[in-house]
C-alpha cells in the first residue's frame, strides 16, 4: 500500500504545471478552465467550481483510496501476532530431533540424521532402503573402534613408543684408578672377577690401565647381545639359566626378544682365562755373578726350609688365588723390599715380556719354585744362592699392573715347563 501512495504522489508531481515552463496546451487548458468557471458563475448553478489543479489533486486522492481498498480484499488477518515463536501462527517448526511440526500430514518421527545398522534411513516415511549388497552396515556388524573421545570427537594420533626394554641401563661403568686390581674391582661391585673379565673381553688380568673404563654387570654372569636366531628359551638352554631369571634381572616386560637387545644372563659362564704358554728352559746352565754373590743354577735336591716367610713385609693380599688367577697379589708401597720366601737358587732374574715386568724365579729343591713379579728393581742375579728372608728386589708395578704390588707364585715342577701353580697360602 505504501508503494501505491508513492506512485500517486509521483503522478501528481508530473501532472502539476510548472509556473515557469508552461506549454501552449497548458495555457490553453487554463484559459478554457477560466472561461468555464466564468460561465458557471454567470449561470444558475450555485455551487463553487473547482480549478484544474484542485481537480487533479482530488482525482489522485480518489485513486489512492481505490488502491487501498483493492489491496485489502481477500487478506487473512490473524487473531494474534504472527512471525513470533510465542504467537498462535501456523508456521511450520523443526523440532530438536528433526521432526516437522505444524504441517498437515507431516512425519512425526522426525528426520533422523543417522543411518541405521541395516543400512536404511530412519525417520522418513517411504525412505529408500540402502543397497546392502556390498555387506555394508549389516545387522551383526561390530561397532567401529577408533581414537574417539566420550563425546565422539576424533582424537589426534600420538607417537608410539618403540623403545625396547633391555639390560643395557643396568650395566655400570668403573674407571680404573691407581692401585686397582681386577679382583679388587669385582669385590667393590659384589661380582666375581671372571664376570668383569667376560664383560670387558679382557685377555690378561694384568692389562688394566689407569683411566680405563670397565663395564660391570649387575649380577654374576655373561653380558650378551641378542642375535637373529636367539629366543629367550634358546638363550636359557645355551647358558643353563632360567628364563624367568633372565626376565627378572633385565627388567623385561615382553618375553619376545628383539635383535640387538643387551641382556645379562645370570649364572652363565664363558671361556676361562687361558694358561700362559711355558717358555722353554735353557738347556745350558751358566754361572751368573751379581752383587749378592755367585753360584750355579742347579736347584737344591731337597726342600727343607719349612714354612715360607711372608715375602713383602707389611703387605696385604689384594687378590687371592682362584681360577684364572693362580697366585696371590700382595699390595704394598712402592719400593718396599721383596724377600725370598725360602732359601734357594736364582734361576731367572730380569725382565720378561709376559706381563710380570721385572721378576725373579727361585728354585727351592724337591721340585718347588717361587716367582716374584712386577718389581721396580732386582737385587740378585741368575745362578745366585739366596737365603730365606734375603732381599731379591723391591715392590713396583712394572709390566701389566694397575698398582704397586708383588705377584707371588708357587710352582710344583719346572716353571713354564710342565709345572703347575698351586695356592701359595698352603705354604705359610
Amino acid at each position: 500500500m505504501r508503494n501505491a501512495t508513492v506512485g500517486v504522489q509521483r503522478l501528481i508531481a508530473r501532472l502539476r504545471p510548472d509556473p515557469g515552463h508552461r506549454s501552449a496546451a497548458a495555457v490553453t487548458f487554463q484559459r478554457r478552465s477560466i472561461s468555464i468557471g466564468r460561465t458557471i458563475r454567470a449561470g444558475s448553478i450555485g455551487r463553487p467550481s473547482l480549478s484544474g489543479e484542485r481537480l487533479v489533486t482530488a482525482t489522485a486522492v480518489a485513486l489512492v483510496a481505490v488502491a487501498m481498498v483493492l489491496s485489502n480484499i481477500g487478506a487473512n488477518v490473524a487473531s494474534g501476532s504472527t512471525g513470533n515463536t510465542n504467537g498462535p501462527g501456523i508456521e511450520p517448526r523443526i523440532a530438536l530431533g528433526g521432526a516437522v511440526s505444524g504441517l498437515a500430514n507431516a512425519p512425526q518421527g522426525g528426520i533422523d540424521d543417522r543411518v541405521a545398522g541395516e543400512g536404511s534411513v530412519t525417520g522418513v516415511d517411504g525412505a529408500i532402503q540402502a543397497d546392502n549388497s556390498l555387506g555394508l552396515g549389516s545387522a551383526d556388524q561390530a561397532p567401529i573402534d577408533g581414537p574417539f573421545g566420550s563425546d565422539g570427537t576424533l582424537l589426534k594420533p600420538v607417537s608410539v613408543d618403540t623403545t625396547v626394554a633391555d639390560g643395557a641401563e643396568l650395566l655400570r661403568t668403573y674407571r680404573v684408578r691407581s692401585g686397582d686390581t681386577l679382583t679388587g674391582i669385582a669385590a667393590k661391585f659384589h661380582v666375581t672377577m671372571m664376570t668383569v673379565w667376560w664383560a670387558n673381553s679382557l685377555t690378561n688380568k694384568d692389562t688394566l690401565k689407569i683411566g680405563q673404563l670397565l663395564t660391570i654387570p649387575p649380577v654374576n654372569g655373561l653380558v650378551i647381545t641378542v642375535g637373529t636366531t636367539d629366543t629367550l628359551e634358546s638363550l636359557a638352554a645355551r647358558y643353563h639359566s632360567d628364563p624367568a631369571d633372565i626376565i627378572d634381572v633385565n627388567g623385561l616386560t615382553d618375553p619376545v626378544l628383539v635383535v640387538g637387545q643387551t641382556l645379562t644372563i645370570p649364572g652363565a659362564r664363558s671361556a676361562q682365562i687361558p694358561a700362559p704358554k711355558p717358555a722353554p728352559t735353557p738347556a745350558k746352565r751358566t754361572v751368573v755373578h751379581s752383587s749378592g754373590g755367585g753360584g750355579t743354577t742347579r736347584p737344591p735336591a731337597q726342600y727343607t726350609g719349612g714354612r715360607f716367610l711372608w715375602p713383602v713385609p707389611g703387605g696385604y693380599i689384594s687378590q687371592y688365588f682362584h681360577y684364572g688367577h693362580y697366585a696371590i697379589d700382595i699390595a704394598a708401597d712402592m719400593g718396599t723390599p721383596v724377600l725370598a720366601a725360602a732359601s734357594g737358587t736364582v734361576i731367572f732374574a730380569g725382565w720378561k715380556d709376559n706381563g710380570g715386568g721385572y721378576q725373579v724365579w727361585l728354585a727351592h729343591g724337591s721340585g718347588l719354585y717361587t716367582t716374584y713379579n712386577h718389581m721396580s728393581s732386582i737385587s740378585v742375579g741368575r745362578g745366585q744362592s739366596v737365603a730365606r728372608g734375603q732381599r731379591v728386589g723391591r715392590v713396583g708395578m712394572t709390566g701389566n699392573a694397575t698398582g704397586p704390588h708383588c705377584h707371588f707364585e708357587v710352582w710344583i715342577g719346572p716353571v713354564w715347563d710342565g709345572g703347575v701353580r698351586v695356592n701359595p697360602l698352603n705354604y705359610f
